[in-house]
This record gives C-alpha cells, sequence and structure tokens, in this order.
C-alpha cells in the first residue's frame, strides 16, 4: 500500500497517503479450541485479515499445526501501523483439512476475532448479521500496540461462542535496527524416542523477555526418522529473535515430532546472540542437548545430543534515512511541457499564461515538489529542461534544451532560479510539439548511469515531468523507463490542465507490471503520475506529499538492489525519515 506523510488536507481535496507510523510484528496463539475432528484433534491455521475499502481482503495465513487444541503459531505477522488511520483486522481459525485451500467450505470454522492494531474489543454479534461474520467492536480501552498482548474469545457465527476457545495477540513494533540473520542449524546423536524407526526431529527457539515469558521465534521443519538431522537454514529479524540485544537469553528446544501433537521432549539448552556469533566464518558453534530428568536420574548422563551452529549471516537492512545521513544527495530536474496544445502563453486561458496574482498550474506543482526536495541537495542547484519547443537561434524543435538556454550548464540556483528561468524563456520559444519526453528521461538516465559506475550510494535522481498532455513517443519512453529502472533514480509524472490522462496510468506500475515493446518488465517500480487537477484546492503541500510518498521506498529499493551500503551509516533507533518530512 502506498505510504506517505501525516497532514492536514482540506476538505474535498483528495486524501495524501498516511506515513507508515512503524511495522508490527503479530504473534498468535489459541488456547481450547473446538475438536472437530473424530479420530484426531483438529489441525489449526490462522487467517489474518484486513478491512480495505469495506472489503475483507487475506493478507496473510499461519502454518498449519496437526492434531493441535493449544497451538502456538510459529507465523510472525508483520503488519504497517498507521496512527491516524484506524485498521480493522480479523483473525479466523479454521481446522485444515489439507486437501483444499485453507478458509473454504471444506474446513471447519473454529471461530473469529475482529480487532483494530489500535484497539482490541469485542462482543457479540447483532440479529442479523451476515453468515461468516465475527463479533463487532465496542470501544474498550485495550490497544495491541500499548499492551503488548490481549487474550480474546473467539467466536462463531452469529455471535455464539466458541466454547472456551480464545485467541492470544502478542504485539511488538519493530525498532529502528531492522536487520536479519540467517542461521543454519544441525544436531548429533539425539535421543531415539521412537520404539520402531528413528526419532522425527524438529528445533524451536524461543526468546525469553524481561517478564520471563516466552515467545517463540521459530520452529523448523521436521526431519523424519533422523538422529542427526541438517535442518534448512532460514532467517528471522533481529528484532524478533532477541529485541536487538545480544545478550538476551534464548532457549532452543529439540522434540521428536508425533503425528498426534504429543510432541516428545529430547532436550534444550540456554544461549545469546552473542554466543551465536561465534558461528560466523569457518568457525561452528555446539552446544550439549539436555534433558533436566535424566541429569537427575542418571548418574553418568552426558547429553541428549549435540546441537551445531553450522553457519551465521547478519544481513543488515538500511533504510532511507541511513542513506541521507550517509551523504546521499537527492539531484532534482524537473522538465516542463512546451508543446502548443497549452496555448498562447500571452493568453490568459493558457496553461503556461504569467498571471502576476496567480501563479499557473506548473509553476504551483515546480514549486510544491521542488521544495521539498531542494532540502536533500546541499548545493540547491536544479536542472531545468523543456521539451516541444522551437528555440533559438534556428527554431527548430528541441525535445531536451535547457531552459536557461546554457547548453553547457543546465543548473539555476533554487527553485526561485527555475521559476525565473521559467519566466524569462517562454517570450523567447515557440510553443510547438509533439509531447514527446522519452529524450529527457535517456538524459537523465546518462547521467545517473555515471553515478552509478562510482559503486557508492552517493547521488540519487528525481525527475519531475510537467505534462498537459498524454505522451506522443508512448513505446520510446516505456523503454527508456525501462532501462532507467536500474539506475538511482526516480520519475514523477505531473498532469497538467483538463485532458484525459486516462493512457498515462500504464506508466505509473501501480496497476500492474510496466514492461517495454518488448516485453522486458521494468526491475523496480520508479513512476509515480498524479493529474494536478485532483489536488486543484488542496493545500501547496498535499501535491508533495502524494507524489513524493515511494521515493523513500524507491530510494532504498535501488541501493538494496545494488548491495551499496550508505557512505558512513549511523546507528540510531529514529524510524525512517520522509521525504515530505524533510525536518
Amino acid at each position: 500500500r502506498a505510504t506517505g506523510s501525516m497532514g492536514e488536507v482540506p476538505e474535498g481535496s483528495p486524501q495524501a497517503p498516511l506515513a507508515v507510523l512503524s511495522k508490527v510484528e503479530l504473534r498468535v496463539s489459541c488456547k481450547h479450541l473446538l475438536d472437530r475432528d473424530t479420530l484426531n484433534k483438529s489441525d489449526p491455521c490462522v487467517l489474518l485479515l484486513m478491512q480495505s475499502q469495506g472489503q475483507w481482503m487475506e493478507v496473510d495465513r499461519s502454518e498449519v499445526i496437526k492434531s493441535n487444541l493449544n497451538p502456538v503459531f510459529a507465523k510472525i505477522f508483520t503488519v504497517d501501523y498507521y496512527f491516524e488511520e484506524v485498521q480493522k483486522l480479523r483473525f479466523e481459525v479454521y481446522d485444515s483439512h489439507g486437501h483444499a485451500e485453507v478458509g473454504t467450505h471444506d474446513d471447519d470454522f473454529l471461530g473469529g476475532m475482529e480487532c483494530t492494531v489500535g484497539q482490541v474489543s469485542s462482543c457479540p454479534l447483532t440479529p442479523g448479521t451476515p453468515a461468516g461474520a465475527v463479533p463487532w467492536l465496542t470501544p474498550l480501552a485495550s490497544q495491541i500496540v500499548a499492551q503488548k498482548r490481549v487474550t480474546k474469545p473467539l467466536f462463531l457465527k452469529y455471535g455464539k461462542f466458541a466454547g472456551k476457545s480464545t485467541i492470544t495477540v502478542i504485539s511488538e513494533e519493530i525498532s529502528g535496527n531492522n536487520g536479519y540473520v540467517e542461521l543454519a542449524f544441525r544436531a548429533k546423536k539425539l535421543d531415539d524416542k521412537d520404539l520402531f524407526s528413528k526419532s522425527d526431529p524438529f528445533l524451536e527457539i524461543y526468546r525469553i523477555d524481561d517478564d520471563r515469558s516466552e515467545q517463540l521465534v521459530y520452529r523448523t521443519e521436521v526431519v523424519k526418522n533422523n538422529l542427526s538431522p541438517i535442518w534448512e537454514p532460514f532467517k528471522v529479524s533481529l528484532n524478533s529473535l532477541c529485541s536487538c540485544e545480544e545478550k538476551r537469553k534464548l532457549r532452543c528446544v529439540v522434540w521428536d515430532y508425533d503425528s498426534r501433537g504429543k510432541h516428545d521432549f529430547i532436550g534444550e539448552f540456554f544461549t545469546t546472540f552473542e554466543e551465536m556469533q561465534k558461528a560466523m566464518g569457518e568457525n561452528k558453534v555446539q552446544w550439549d542437548c539436555m534433558n533436566p530428568k535424566y541429569k537427575l536420574k542418571k548418574r553418568n548422563y552426558k547429553n541428549s545430543g549435540v546441537v551445531v551452529l553450522l553457519d551465521l549471516k547478519i544481513h543488515r537492512v538500511y533504510s532511507f534515512l541511513d542513506y541521507i545521513m550517509g551523504g546521499c544527495q537527492i539531484h532534482f530536474t524537473v522538465a516542463i511541457d512546451f508543446t502548443a496544445s497549452n496555448g498562447d502563453p500571452r493568453n490568459s486561458c493558457s496553461l503556461h499564461y504569467i498571471n502576476p496574482y496567480q501563479p499557473n498550474e506548473y509553476l504551483k506543482a515546480l514549486v510544491a515538489v521542488g521544495e521539498i526536495c531542494q532540502d536533500y541537495d546541499s548545493d540547491k542547484k536544479f536542472s531545468a529542461l523543456g521539451f516541444g519547443a522551437r528555440i533559438p537561434p534556428k527554431y527548430e524543435v528541441s525535445h531536451d534544451f535547457a531552459i536557461n538556454f546554457n547548453p553547457d550548464n543546465d543548473e539555476c540556483e533554487g527553485i526561485q532560479g527555475v521559476v525565473e528561468s521559467y519566466q524569462s524563456c517562454l517570450p523567447k520559444i515557440q510553443l510547438y510539439g509533439p509531447t514527446n519526453v522519452a529524450p529527457i528521461i535517456s538524459k537523465v538516465a546518462r547521467v545517473a548511469a555515471d553515478e552509478e559506475r562510482t559503486k557508492e550510494a552517493s547521488q540519487y535522481f528525481i525527475l519531475l515531468i510537467l505534462t498537459d498532455g498524454v505522451v506522443t513517443d508512448m513505446a520510446d519512453t516505456r523503454e527508456a523507463i525501462v532501462r532507467a529502472s536500474y539506475l538511482p533514480m526516480s520519475i514523477i509524472i505531473v498532469g497538467v490542465g483538463n485532458a484525459d490522462f486516462t493512457d498515462m496510468q500504464i506508466l505509473d506500475g501501480d496497476d500492474g507490471v510496466l514492461r517495454s515493446p518488448k516485453g522486458e518488465p521494468v526491475l523496480r517500480d520508479i513512476v509515480q503520475f498524479v493529474p494536478f487537477r485532483e489536488f486543484k484546492n488542496a493545500s501547496p503541500t498535499a501535491l508533495a506529499k502524494c507524489v513524493l510518498a515511494e521515493v523513500p521506498k524507491q530510494v532504498v529499493e535501488y541501493y538494496s538492489y545494488k548491495a551499496f551500503p550508505p557512505r558512513c551509516p549511523q546507528t540510531r533507533d529514529a524510524p525512517d525519515a520522509n521525504l515530505s518530512s524533510p525536518q
């Protein structure tokens, strides 16, 4: 979903996307679930749904836990937390039959609970509530984010309690350090718990919190009939593993899997992430897997096997703010449409008409976006280009000319310099056509390609294209955008005037993947298109908030793809910056 900045927008104007205040991890467990199976216990699975525009959409689902009425799900749900938005969530628990998609009529509904990210409360369904719905909310002062842990009853259809079934949701805000760790475990000579075959071991890792409660971090797959299993490597966030605290205690438990849910305890050991890090490189770390009962009863007891950490890799995930604080500059280029369809600038009906009392739409869009970008560019110099006009001295059509008429240096001093160059160039040019933007995209892309060769996160390019109509060279433009998606570059297109911009939506990849005429997809979604008329009655910052909302994500995506770290990253616990909040 799009993210942006929190700010007031006048009534009747389009609402700019809200800022993601933070991300929240949700852990789910249930107790006393209904037993729908005749021979075995229920095989529960949890579906997480979120309400969007009045419709419930599935966001994610947990694993299926076999034959267990008190499941603790290993799946961690991650949701964006918006402070200013009521985000309705629904948790639905099903007894999975395995032969169909979970949640179909073939599965038994074990109960549901509806809540919001900010508030959790429930009451019985009112009469006439549609089948399949779960309890609506009454405002109780219980907050997922504030309370951290909320337990609520599960309801069946029409507000009927699902017996004594309860669901517990534990929430945790993801801190600024959003790195993750990749772990690879194996075990040797585990105790054999099976009579006619060998044990079927799996490993669980628990984080021990300050209140001594344990949170399940990860559950490995089961390795069948093997006393020296090698489990598949897995990744977990540092936040989930140890709350980003190296010395936080971890409890690791090895079980022998039982299809009826009665897993046999093999042994356990305690460790910390600090100790685990000794396994980096060629080193390995191992622990005795201990069964406390055996240790007390058996005089010569040594262990119930050994667990070995074969490898550990730490992956740092950088944020937009990391790159900005590391010295990455945002270079801003504006490209202005000077085609004849804008109308004669001397005529008051022209989109380029200079009214001494009221800036035209081109100037409004330019100033709104440029004033934000200039805070991220140390020299405050902007490249300003024009296209679609006949220019002096030969009055030939150009699609990438400098509006200051200096071919060797198209930069202007700040936004005011761009405004002055725009106003002074209008009397000197003849508006013409067609509306070709591929040349300007390619021109900025060549500069970005030179920057890419430095192999540093030093400069990222934003191209703002202001146009009054659908581009004429659509095929070449799509090709240029696909090429640019591999470079440190984003493109913002603002449609000025009242033209039908329907065909321009194809360039904005929100509804699908943009492809070149040959079918090659973009590497990243780098284009944002917005008709200016939707913001005519909004505050000056509303347009900037909307069109710049995706830029921080695009910056991070590019440098992550190239594996370029910030030039001088700084440790901090602050949330990511947003382009529309340069402070």
